[in-house]
């Protein structure tokens, strides 16, 4: 065992006398160390019931036989973060968390990990991490919120969003808008659509690093607790067996995360997410991959903010296991891929069953032929642009408009308040990658506001930052290079025509050659955004571009 490094031998005479002021005892120096990696805070409502599963993870690993070990591991919610300085920490953190549960991993030589996050940059930093580390590990998320009620219908955090559109349209009172408030976020958990969160937690069951149930079973649950103690037990197992992280995440598993990731609608920042997660464990990831998958795969599942449907139906309906059993059945999805449960993905949904067709369709009648997630390609961005397809109006699919130009977020949120959004044209936020904003902050505010107004349908938004997965509308994001690397984008003056073509996978600044080239020689130098300082300094020197993952190089 790896922790034998601190508790075995003569020399290790000063560990076990640590190891004793823990309270460990003779006979569990002879079992293995259970790292528990527990991002619970008191600041992010996704983790504000993580003691209480950790406490079930920790009954699991003990009556398995284990020695359970919790440390804690920072986390930032994005919706507080959001449209401010602090969201400029949201990705940048992902980095954070990974190498704290490296560094605590093996500083401290744990034989085997239980990973528990439940917000947007924890999970894939935790999964990251387990992928640099390759000891055994399994995830337990904290599950989804349930969504909010209010005059019969149901309301989750992007409707508070979006409340403040209507309200700056004057299609909303105040108490009106205070009622969506107030109801919108009624338990723990994270959000309860298919935002990233959400997203990456299903995704983490669909490449085998959860046991099936992670990405929805709902967070209040006492059915989440079983779970959690079930992981617990299994992590022993899955250490018995050998089985480490590298095992499961094979081409084959990112194969699937991509399929599911298709037929779920899921956030676009998952591109992201699973390039890093890849890159950590040695594999390609090739943008182009993800339109591939998604012209074979149908989108069968619309929830919100695409559709109406929150996390708790589709747990009602059978979950993420019945989705990829249709998938499975029908040669969509490699079943042959290998599970923490033990065995095959395919073995691990065997006994699942569609329970409600109106939440995951069949894949004849799917709400779209191709999946949820699309690149977009052309001179605008060479090295792609994502957007969330079924999450676009169809009459936005294909659109050519005149350029309103911003320079941050910041001007295009007051541009949008202030109705000097036209219609037709295309809202272009740069200066917001990776290394510009720095850090790629999110754009719920615009988005939403923009979604709020009822602009959707007739404006579209294009960055080189990125969106929150509660986002909706013709928003495409993650446009590399970015303005800061010498991206097209930053060149993109007021009134330019912008062409996107979201089925044909095209994104097209229509100025000619000749115009570009000058417009290049007149480009002043590139400089770093002012006032960027402490953590965020360092990260703009080592950051990739969004086409990589926006990972540390």
């Amino acid at each position: 065992m790896r922790s034998d490094e601190i508790k075995r031998g003569v020399a290790r005479a000063p560990h076990r006398s640590l190891l004793r002021a823990l309270g460990i005892s003779d006979a569990e120096m002879q079992k293995p160390f259970i790292g528990i990696a527990n991002s619970f805070s008191e600041v992010v409502p996704g983790h504000m019931h993580l003691r209480s599963v950790v406490e079930a993870v920790k009954a699991g690993v003990r009556g398995a036989g284990g020695v359970p070990l919790e440390f804690g591991v920072m986390g930032i919610c994005d919706g507080i973060a959001m449209n401010h300085l602090g969201m400029n920490y949201s990705l940048p953190s992902r980095e954070l968390i990974a190498d704290t549960v490296e560094s605590m991993t093996i500083a401290h030589a744990f034989d085997a990990l239980v990973l528990v996050p439940t917000c947007d940059k924890i999970v894939p930093g935790m999964l990251m991490a387990a992928m640099r580390l390759n000891v055994p590990a399994v995830m337990v998320g904290g599950g989804p919120m349930l969504a909010g009620r209010l005059d019969g219908r149901t309301i989750d955090l992007n409707s508070v969003f979006e409340a403040v559109g209507r309200h700056q349209a004057g299609a909303l009172d105040d108490d009106g808008l205070k009622a969506i408030e107030c109801g919108a976020c009624p338990t723990c958990g994270s959000c309860s659509g298919m935002f990233t969160a959400n997203s990456m937690n299903c995704l983490a069951e669909v490449i085998g690093m959860a046991l099936p149930g992670n990405g929805t079973i709902p967070a209040p649950y006492s059915e989440r607790l079983r779970y959690a103690k079930d992981a617990g037990a299994k992590v022993v197992d899955v250490l018995a067996a050998d089985l480490k992280p590298r095992d499961i995440l094979t081409d084959a598993a990112v194969g699937n995360a991509l399929a599911a990731d298709a037929s779920l609608g899921c956030s676009t920042n998952t591109v992201l997410h699973l390039a890093a997660i890849a890159t950590e464990a040695g594999l390609e990831f090739d943008l182009q991959s993800i339109n591939d998958v998604a012209a074979r795969v149908p989108h069968i599942c619309r929830l919100a903010p695409a559709g109406a449907h929150h996390m708790e139906d589709l747990y009602h309906a059978g979950g993420v296991q019945a989705v990829m059993k249709q998938l499975i059945d029908a040669g969509l999805m490699d079943g042959s891929a290998l599970s923490v449960a033990g065995g095959t993905v395919a073995e691990a949904v065997a006994g699942a069953r569609v329970v409600d067709a109106d939440v995951i369709r069949p894949l004849d009648k799917a709400y779209h032929a191709t999946g949820g997630l699309a690149v977009l390609f052309g001179n605008l961005a060479p090295a792609g642009a994502v957007v969330k397809e079924g999450a676009v109006d169809e009459s936005m699919l294909r659109h050519s408009g005149p350029a309103q130009v911003f320079e941050s977020e910041k001007e295009a949120v007051a541009a949008i308040a202030d109705g000097h959004i036209r219609t037709g044209s295309v809202v272009v936020v740069r200066g917001e990658g990776p290394k510009g904003a720095p850090g790629m902050p999110e754009m719920l505010s615009a988005t939403s506001m923009l979604a709020g107004q009822g602009r959707d349908k007739d404006v579209a938004l294009l960055t080189d930052g990125r969106f929150s997965g509660a986002t909706r509308g013709a928003a495409i994001g993650h446009v590399a290079p970015e303005a800061h690397a010498g991206g097209l984008i930053g060149l993109v003056h007021e009134g330019d025509t912008i062409s996107i073509d979201i089925p044909a996978r095209r994104l097209t600044l229509d100025v000619d050659e000749v115009e570009i080239a000058r417009r290049r020689a007149a480009q002043p130098p590139i400089t770093p955004r002012a006032g960027v300082s402490g953590y965020l300094a360092r990260y703009v020197k080592l950051v990739s571009g969004a086409e990589k993952g926006a990972v540390l190089q």
